[in-house]
């Protein structure tokens, strides 16, 4: 089954050409990260205007690239959900203006379960059921993934999710958007025991996180030392950082891993290319006798493939839509 999918969630407008939720065939991606660098973190009304203004074109370069026409279509897969509202409703008017043009089946395709399908294009014998963290600006979670489209929410963030604390805290130091990347550059040549930072935790909820208190910890931190005249080593102080949230996410990941007996583990969403995460994750994984899977660092971030792999399931499960589909900005797991 060749799956035509559209994503534009946030400030990546992709689309993709998968066959059978495994083989991607085209997978273009037009980023907005230099419209945005300006403002510290993405706007908005301009991510909206970009999409609009880049979508067409990508498509067609999807299309292309796949050596494949709408004709050869069987479907068209979008995110749907969740994410901003303007970007999403600029994905999913164009994926239901293909469908109704070439009268193809339409799929609505939940974010974060396409995060954890770009495993099952980077690793074809990866099967369900597994446990999946998923961290990325938005989300935190921590799933267990009983089935394509069986999900079971086994702890998330009650704040700030673990890429908008990493984007918080980097906007104070002065970094650059996307600040999670800046962060990680500086953490690889800095001592990660120089500074301390409280463990992100929830009293009485093992498997949940709170990054709050860690973000205000940090920027507490830093403008202390402005007000001081003290010089912060930025190398050293965003290892230490980030030692901090890749502790907090691997130990509850283990944790549940040990709950519920799964020895498949999956890796996913933006902040899965972080460099520290995934080292610890798979020295963890390795001393359990765990699989882990982490996707390749082009399949991370936002991109359309992963919404067309998880589309190919989705269909198979009957989950599709009409012409009354509307994005939404937030959006349970279980459809």
């Amino acid at each position: 089954m060749t799956i035509f999918a559209i994503e534009s969630s946030c400030d990546e407008t992709s689309a993709a050409v998968v066959i059978d939720g495994r083989k991607v065939l085209s997978n273009i991606v037009a980023s907005q990260i230099e419209k945005h660098k300006i403002y510290g973190g993405v706007v908005p009304e301009i991510a909206s205007r970009e999409h609009i203004a880049a979508i067409s074109g990508v498509a067609r370069e999807a299309l292309s690239q796949a050596g494949v026409t709408m004709e050869d279509i069987d479907a068209v897969a979008v995110t749907a959900w969740p994410g901003l509202i303007g970007a999403l409703l600029v994905g999913v008017n164009f994926a239901k203006g293909l469908a109704l043009s070439y009268q193809k089946p339409l799929i609505p395709v939940h974010h974060i379960r396409g995060h954890v399908a770009a495993n099952y294009i980077a690793f074809p014998e990866l099967k369900p059921p597994f446990l999946a963290l998923v961290v990325s600006g938005g989300h935190t979670n921590i799933i267990e993934v009983r089935d394509y489209t069986d999900y079971n929410v086994l702890g998330q963030t009650r704040d700030d999710a673990a890429g908008e604390c990493f984007d918080k805290v980097a906007r104070v130091m002065g970094l650059q958007y996307p600040g999670g990347v800046q962060i990680g550059k500086l953490a690889e040549k800095g001592d990660d025991k120089k500074y301390h930072f409280p463990s992100p935790s929830v009293d009485g909820e093992p498997l949940n996180f709170s990054f709050s208190g860690l973000k205000t910890a940090a920027i507490n931190l830093l403008h202390n030392a402005d007000q001081k005249s003290e010089v912060i080593d930025k190398e050293s102080f965003s290892a230490s950082f980030n030692r901090a949230v890749a502790d907090s996410l691997v130990e509850r990941l283990i944790l549940a891993a040990e709950k519920t007996g799964y020895k498949a583990i999956v890796l996913a969403g933006g902040v899965s290319a972080n460099t520290m995460l995934r080292d610890e994750l798979k020295s963890e994984c390795d001393r359990r006798k765990m699989t882990l899977y982490m996707p390749p660092l082009p399949l991370c971030g936002d991109n359309a493939a992963m919404i067309g792999s998880q589309g190919y399931y989705e269909y198979l499960s009957g989950n599709t839509a009409g012409m009354a589909l509307n994005a939404k900005a937030s959006k349970e797991l279980a459809i």
